[in-house]
């Protein structure tokens, strides 16, 4: 599924496809529909062992709760978001987070996602939920609410379930869906006992099977190829959730949610919720001027919302973590060598604690790509990388045949490197760079202009760098541009950007660490993998992790998946990126909802 930017909170079963940064680009349908709801030889086994395992990890939300009989009935919610969502249909691949929101609001979803990240079937939606057969196949059958209709009337049943996997099955392809992630691992759906069951087959184990249907959108979309690719681009013809969409203006560039009189559980309080497109710069003016309501703030305009009289901030880990890619499609990066020893000089530690510990949040150097530390089963491999410090990497470097120059008398050993404006260019020059053959070992870093947390991140690792005798270029590009002209291209050496983390580690992060492979044409098929480095060990993990319907068993091999690609150095995690929510104290149940899918018929004002 597509992954998207991180603006808005979590939905449920899917989640936005490409990586986010701040800003962020676009991640899951090739990564939303999960919004909704990241040297030495090693021994890769004890590193799967090393740092433990927690059992939830740290806080995972930080929400202004208040009981439904605490809120008054009515209202609109005015709701900032990063822009107007390309796409209402969460399987195309230019889905966003406001996409996510609106799905989240008006559509089922079979699993919502708790605060560290579990999904829990959803009771509005489901009675029961379960395999119940694995032999001679695996038999998921949904046992719906009876009750559960659309907005025109129709109950919610087989139909529905059919019509989607048909469109995201990748049988069709009438249908321009973004990726068919475990929809193409069906064979069969029918009606169960009755109308309210749903019997799904499927074709080979697939063990995030909860990541399906959420959302499930109604055969108005799903069964018709025209509707799919572009009705639904602007429109829903019904609606299954507390809310249903009202307008889309864009020219003011607002959607508007109303409630769902349709809606059989518990009634929104909330009269509408108004997405309105406003940059972040714009809104803290915005909060001051009383013209929004709930707003996602860049953690570097904390102090000024803090001043603003009627206004609280809420604040918790985001279901996103920011790393360091290595491009290791060529040049000295293509030797794993360097990479590690790149890998190697960055103090993480370091650089979590500049961005988290003066919000207040829980310092922890990110050591899992696939798991972060608001989730369960959060455990550190970052040992199977090496040893970090200056000593190793510089051992490293030279192993590779990068050799300092030799240290004058009287002169000190390295430190941070100098930094100068060379053009567009901020050249970061090492006292003593390592070179080959003559010519320093230059590393160009692309950052995105305007994120001033990331610019601070991307300056200290350069600095980190340095005291290795690399030599760094910053290379600071226009933030629209900076994914598709850069990242996806690989015009960079060394990036950052964040990725969303995921219930479903084994479907939605294959993407992302698959092993580059040759496509017909010549070209190098990365599927999401930008740093363009993996092995045939990750993919074979992964793939088995996502077959394994025994959860410790898949767990287990996720935390091998994630050492290798630790000993791969193509992404180094950094930290569980903060969510800074800026809201009226009068607002009720919102805030930083980290995995959490919000509970949108809770949403409103407290009396």
């Amino acid at each position: 599924m597509n992954r998207s930017p991180m603006s808005s909170p979590r939905t449920g079963g899917a989640r936005p496809a490409c990586p986010v940064s701040a800003p962020a680009p676009g991640r899951r349908a090739v990564r939303i529909a999960a919004a909704l709801t990241a040297g030495a030889a090693l021994t890769l086994t004890a590193a799967c062992s090393s740092g433990g395992t927690k059992a939830a990890g740290t806080a995972g939300t930080d929400v202004a709760s208040v009981a439904r009989s605490g809120i008054r009935d009515g209202g609109a919610l005015r709701w900032a978001v990063d822009g107007m969502p390309r796409t209402l249909n969460a399987f195309q691949a230019d889905a966003d987070a406001g996409t996510a929101t609106v799905a989240g609001a008006t559509l089922p979803l079979m699993f919502r996602l708790d605060g560290h990240g579990r999904p829990q079937a959803d009771p509005d939606f489901l009675t029961k939920a379960e395999v119940s057969s694995q032999e001679p196949r695996q038999v998921v059958t949904y046992q719906l609410n009876p009750k559960a209709r659309w907005s025109d009337g129709k109950a919610v049943g087989a139909a529905d379930f059919t019509a989607q996997w048909k469109a995201l099955g990748g049988r069709n392809s009438a249908y321009w869906a973004a990726r068919n992630a475990g929809y193409d691992r069906i064979s069969g759906i029918r009606q169960g006992s009755d109308a309210r069951h749903v019997e799904v087959t499927f074709a080979t184990p697939y063990a995030d099977w909860r990541s399906l249907f959420s959302p499930l959108y109604p055969t108005g979309v799903t069964g018709n190829a025209d509707a799919f690719n572009d009705g639904a681009r602007t429109t829903l013809p019904a609606a299954a959730g507390p809310f249903a969409l009202k307008a889309v203006d864009t020219k003011a560039k607002t959607v508007t949610l109303v409630r769902n009189h349709a809606w059989w559980g518990r009634p929104a309080k909330l009269d509408r919720i108004v997405l309105t497109a406003v940059p972040r710069a714009d809104r803290p003016a915005r909060l001051a001027a009383g013209t929004l309501d709930l707003a996602e703030i860049d953690p570097t305009a904390l102090t000024a919302v803090r001043r603003i009289r009627g206004v609280a901030v809420r604040k918790a880990p985001d279901a996103a973590y920011t790393q360091l890619a290595i491009n290791g499609s060529a040049g000295p990066l293509a030797d794993e060598r360097v990479r590690h020893a790149v890998a190697r000089a960055i103090d993480r530690k370091k650089i979590a604690t500049a961005v988290l510990k003066p919000l207040g949040l829980p310092v922890i150097a990110l050591g899992n790509h696939l798991v972060l530390p608001s989730q369960n089963g959060y455990a550190d491999h970052s040992s199977a990388l090496g040893t970090a410090g200056l000593q190793q990497a510089q051992g490293l470097l030279a192993d590779a045949g990068w050799q300092r120059s030799a240290a004058r008398t009287g002169e000190k050993a390295a430190g941070p490197g100098r930094a100068a404006a060379s053009g567009s260019l901020t050249v970061v020059e090492p006292s003593r760079a390592v070179a080959k053959a003559g010519k320093p070992l230059t590393l160009r870093f692309v950052l995105p202009a305007a994120s001033p947390t990331l610019d601070d991140v991307g300056g200290r690792i350069a600095r980190m760098l340095s005291g290795i005798g690399i030599r760094t270029e910053i290379d600071k590009v226009d933030g629209a541009s900076y994914f598709q002209d850069h990242i996806a291209s690989g015009d960079f050496d060394l990036a950052l950007w964040s990725w969303p983390g995921s219930a479903y580690p084994a479907t939605d992060d294959t993407p992302i660490f698959a092993k580059p492979v040759p496509a017909a044409d010549g070209s190098l098929n990365v599927a999401q993998n930008y740093s363009r480095v993996g092995t045939d060990r990750i993919d074979q993990l992964l793939t088995r992790a996502g077959g394994e319907l025994d959860a410790s068993a898949a767990r287990s091999l996720t935390a091998e998946a994630d050492a290798r690609i630790w000993a791969a150095a193509g992404s180094i995690p950094l930290y569980q990126r903060p969510q800074v929510v800026a809201l009226r104290t009068g607002v009720a149940n919102a805030g930083a909802f980290g995995f959490r899918t919000p509970d949108y018929q809770n949403l409103g004002f407290r009396k």
